[in-house]
């Protein structure tokens, strides 16, 4: 009497079908999903930030020189010099040493940048940096 050997293999070729799909679909959706306040960036050819362990907060200033703080209880909120001040401040108790970027529009005038990354030295923040974009050739 013959003993047939069972074959028990996985046909995976359906699940790489499924897996390469979703990443078609993840690399098309990732750059249309923009976060914040949307912004002309500036073009400028420059190194990139160096990333800390953690994120950093993020301060949007819009063409007509709106101020909107990228967190969650305020992220679609104008704020005023005092009341981003006010938070910044508040964030900084929590974790001192946060780094902190502005995404400013490229209309906005420099007078207006100037006064909020001087509002936040006042308000604890030491590392301040600039968002652009980079350069694209014509």
């Amino acid at each position: 009497m013959k003993r047939r050997n069972l074959i028990s293999d996985i046909n995976v070729v359906p699940y790489i079908d499924v897996m390469l799909v979703l990443l078609v679909i993840f690399m098309i959706s990732a750059p249309l999903m923009v976060q914040g306040i949307q912004i002309n960036l500036p073009e400028a050819s420059s190194e990139a930030l160096p990333v800390k362990n953690n994120e950093p907060l993020i301060i949007s200033i819009k063409k007509d020189g709106a101020i909107f703080l990228e967190t969650e209880s305020t992220k679609d909120r104008s704020l005023s010099l005092e009341e981003m001040n006010n938070f910044v401040s508040k964030i900084f108790e929590a974790s001192p040493g946060l780094q902190v970027v502005i995404r400013g529009d490229g209309q906005v005038k420099y007078e207006r940048v100037m006064t909020v990354m001087a509002e936040l030295q006042i308000a604890g923040a030491s590392d301040i940096g600039l968002i652009s974009q980079p350069v694209t050739s014509k």
